[in-house]
């Protein structure tokens, strides 16, 4: 991506950014949410952390305790970007006097959305051990882990990688999965995605019984646990953001909860974000020995939230088999979607030398993978125009200002259809002729 600026060059403060980017999470969200904490809905569990270790959530409407009082329309907008994880299903009940740290037994339910349809899981009493998690450990620079191939990244679980403790003796389900495959069909069904690791972190999930859970360290605030795939590319992690925030609402988190990345994947620019929004991140790799969580809330994968589903409106597509695998690993290497970007730039510097004396121009090349997230917003705020290929790049132009000029390349891989109007006036048969023709091309 290019940019140019023009004389007026604008400069942001750290903390300016970091409001921008939870402002533009927050706002996303339909501001309908009033607070119940009397509602049955609410999680077994009676918050008992030093508050002291978690960051507040800003003073903003949509950071209330958000517990929904009916079940929105399956498809509605409340649906998508509202609670629409009204479902409620509860695999282990909480035992009072149980034997784990807090004086009862574990619990885990989940919160299943039938628009998305996808589940907030959570619990407590949960054991990870990720001795018996099969990935790579995570975390490292890009220059130490070239050419890596992305299968070690990703986590497989083995049985027990997870435990969860009974709070009773001779549970009937003590030693067995806390869901069977016909269980987990039904709430975190596989869906379009061939390697689902949410899906199978939870199958990995036994039942122990009272005083079995051998911990190193217990952790008492909540904690979301994330699996990413495409955890370089903008888009995609914002969808993974938006993910991780939704989840802490549907568990009416009252503070930022701490974050565990449960991959093996290296750290990116954009890791500096996670750790401005959350209390705190970490990878599961990074434990020494088996940890234990008084409260964990798995978070969907990016691809089942309401900026990735909602945006396609889950169209015939998804109904054809698994279509998401992963990103491409390009080798190892962090590649552009242009073949020819370096000559595209040269040409354009060469551009930009013999017109500087007419117009006061700046080129910045945007490399994005390689800069910080604050320097991205900087580059994006400060251009008077943007030169880009169509991409997860682009994805910086929620940052640009309103009179920001976009000068975007496409591929002839890219179906793209616009519609270009005079004015401001769509003519709504126009929209409607032209998408029937795109749905009819696709079957529909």
């Amino acid at each position: 991506m290019v940019n140019w600026r023009g004389s007026r060059v604008r400069t942001v403060a750290k903390p300016l950014l970091i409001v921008l980017l939870i402002n533009f999470l927050s706002l996303l969200y339909v501001l309908r949410h009033h607070p119940n904490p009397s509602a049955d809905d609410s999680p077994p569990i009676v918050e008992r952390f030093q508050a002291e270790n978690l960051k507040p959530w800003p003073t903003l409407p949509s950071f209330l305790p958000w517990v929904p009082k009916s079940n929105p329309a399956r498809g509605s907008c409340e649906a998508y970007f509202g609670n629409g994880f009204s479902r409620q299903i509860e695999m282990l009940k909480q035992v009072e006097g149980g034997s784990s740290r807090g004086g009862r037994g574990g619990w885990f339910r989940c919160s299943y959305s039938e628009t998305l349809r996808s589940s907030v899981c959570q619990g407590g009493s949960l054991r990870m051990d990720p001795q018996r998690i099969r990935m790579s450990t995570g975390g490292e620079n890009l220059e130490e882990v070239m050419r890596r191939e992305e299968e070690v990244e990703l986590p497989k679980f083995e049985p027990g990688s997870f435990q969860i403790e009974s709070g009773r003796s001779g549970d009937g389900k003590t030693g067995g999965r806390i869901m069977t495959e016909e269980v987990l069909d039904n709430v975190v069904p596989r869906g379009a995605i061939h390697s689902h690791t949410m899906r199978h972190l939870i199958s990995s999930i036994q039942i122990v019984g009272p005083g079995e859970l051998q911990c190193s360290q217990w952790i008492d605030e909540p904690t979301v646990l994330v699996t990413r795939f495409e955890y370089a590319n903008l888009f995609h992690t914002v969808t993974d953001w938006y993910s991780a925030y939704a989840s802490s609402r549907v568990a009416n988190l009252p503070y930022r909860p701490h974050l565990i990345f449960v991959d093996g994947h290296c750290r990116t620019s954009l890791e500096d974000t996670w750790r401005a929004l959350f209390s705190s991140v970490r990878y599961a790799k990074n434990f020494t020995g088996p940890v234990c969580f008084r409260h964990a809330i798995l978070s969907p994968l990016g691809y089942e939230t309401a900026l990735f589903k909602g945006l396609s409106k889950v169209s015939a597509a998804e109904e054809q088999g698994p279509i998401l695998c992963g990103p491409p690993r390009h080798s190892g290497r962090v590649e552009s979607r242009l073949s020819n970007e370096q000559e595209v730039f040269d040409a354009l510097q060469s551009w930009v030398a013999r017109h500087r004396s007419s117009c006061n121009l700046t080129l910045v090349n945007g490399l994005f993978a390689h800069m910080e997230m604050r320097d991205q917003l900087q580059a994006i705020l400060g251009a008077s125009v943007v030169v880009g290929a169509h991409g997860a790049g682009l994805t910086h132009l929620v940052a640009a200002g309103s009179k920001t000029v976009v000068l975007e390349i496409l591929s002839s891989q890219n179906e793209y259809h616009p519609i270009n109007l005079a004015g401001s006036y769509a003519d709504p048969q126009v929209v409607i002729d032209r998408l029937t023709s795109i749905m009819r091309s696709l079957g529909c």
